[in-house]
């Protein structure tokens, strides 16, 4: 079997891990692309045996990275979400997570050349046109990636990466409430339908019947639950103007309850077939805006900040994430910006190998 070897950095980002392409390495037409991520990632085997991906959402994620064309950003980061089993890839959301290592990544591959001991780079999310600013360490002009920064879902310590949303309100639909209500009401359950870096569905634990505390493998394992809320999904997606959503991973689904260990406001965030492991950069983005939000489902279940910028701990299925969140309530609630501090880590270098019967390479 002939092969085509694609350069590729392979990266932990936040608490995701994939591959880093640069865009000019790879096909132009998205069907040729999505025949090579699912081919490089090894979508159609549980453990993804048959390339590199570890048989997880979380670890199936693609970025493809160019210099930016528009007059404010450094850097385009192109998302691709390759599913684990079902050979599909869904070009339509963006993945924060993936996108912390977008900065150290961007250097690596000499897109931007660093500024100083931290260096700024400017990013725009092709797939939902969002501007990001990343803050990288790079100490003497050097990047690196040891620090003592720490971030739940991730072992150890690591350089700590800043990033600052910016334009991420209808990001996906063009609409803060897409279905133009703080809540409506599928099938018995009320949801807040909201788009803020990642179009969700979001809706109270206690609804379902849960805590909003459970493991991920104890949600993973209700099928009852996971059946009940794609019905759900799906009917959210229609009315959120996205149409049919039946192949595609957005909107998500997330949930809320009381918090129990110090945080704002229990969540759990769902991919949407699985339970996220922790919490998606931008979900967090989106679950925190609904708790600030009156009259969303939220309501009743926390203290709401009043003064902006706010920090709004999110507990998760593996602890905590904090977002800071700039916002004004002259108008009800309007999202400024938000800002994360996440991690990254070069694992590894080199070419990835695809079956040239699938693409010959540029």
């Amino acid at each position: 079997m002939s092969q085509t070897g694609i350069p590729f950095l392979f990266m932990r980002g936040g608490t995701s891990r994939g591959p880093y392409f640069r865009r000019e390495d790879l096909p132009e037409d998205l069907e040729t692309l999505a025949e090579v991520l699912i081919a490089a990632v090894g979508s159609g085997h549980p453990l993804n045996i048959d390339g590199i991906g570890g048989g997880a959402a979380v670890t199936t994620k693609v970025a493809m990275l160019s210099k930016s064309d528009d007059d404010w950003a450094d850097v385009d980061y192109f998302f691709a979400q390759v599913s684990v089993e079902d050979r599909l890839v869904d070009f339509k959301p963006t993945c924060g997570n993936i996108l912390s290592g977008v900065g150290p990544a961007a250097i690596e591959m000499g897109l931007v050349t660093p500024q100083g001991d931290e260096t700024e780079i400017r990013i725009r999310a092709v797939n939902t046109g969002a501007s990001v600013v990343a803050r990288v360490q790079t100490p003497g002009g050097q990047l690196t990636y040891e620090g003592d920064a720490e971030i739940a879902g991730v072992p150890g310590m690591a350089a700590p990466i800043a990033l600052n949303f910016m334009g991420v309100v209808g990001s996906s639909t063009g609409a803060f409430l897409p279905t133009g209500n703080l809540r409506d009401t599928i099938d018995g359950i009320e949801v807040t339908c909201m788009d803020v870096a990642m179009p969700i569905a979001i809706a109270r634990a206690s609804d379902f019947g849960l805590t909003g505390h459970e493991s991920a493998a104890e949600l993973d394992a209700n099928k009852g639950f996971f059946a009940r809320m794609e019905a759900i999904r799906l009917q959210a997606g229609a009315l959120m103007g996205m149409g049919d959503v039946t192949k595609s991973v957005t909107p998500k689904f997330g949930l809320l309850a009381p918090a129990r260990n110090g945080g704002t406001i229990a969540t759990r965030y769902f991919m949407p077939w699985n339970t996220h492991p922790s919490m998606a950069v931008t979900g967090s983005q989106c679950l925190a805006s609904c708790a600030l939000t009156p009259g969303t489902v939220a309501e009743g279940m926390l203290e709401r900040p009043t003064q902006s910028p706010a920090n709004v701990v999110l507990e998760h299925a593996s602890g905590t994430i904090e977002v800071l969140v700039d916002f004004n309530t002259d108008d009800g609630f309007a999202l400024n910006s938000a800002g994360l501090l996440r991690t990254a880590r070069k694992l590894a270098d080199g070419h990835i190998y695809v079956p040239s019967r699938i693409w010959k390479g540029n």
